[in-house]
């Protein structure tokens, strides 16, 4: 399940990456989409660590 949700965010990811890409500087859009992409990568370090956690069990 975890790796799931894992693969979830890193799709995520990607698609804020491109969509960032596109975006003009300054503009409200790339600020959203900063601060969208700076909350899936916490989510995706913390799932990370949930599923490092569980492989050592």
């Amino acid at each position: 399940m975890v790796a799931v949700e894992l693969y979830r965010v890193m799709k995520e990811i990607e698609e804020l990456e491109r969509k960032l890409k596109g975006s003009m500087a300054g503009s409200a859009e790339r600020e959203e989409t900063e601060k969208q992409l700076r909350a899936a990568e916490a989510e995706r370090v913390r799932l990370k660590g949930m599923l490092e956690g569980a492989k050592a069990d």
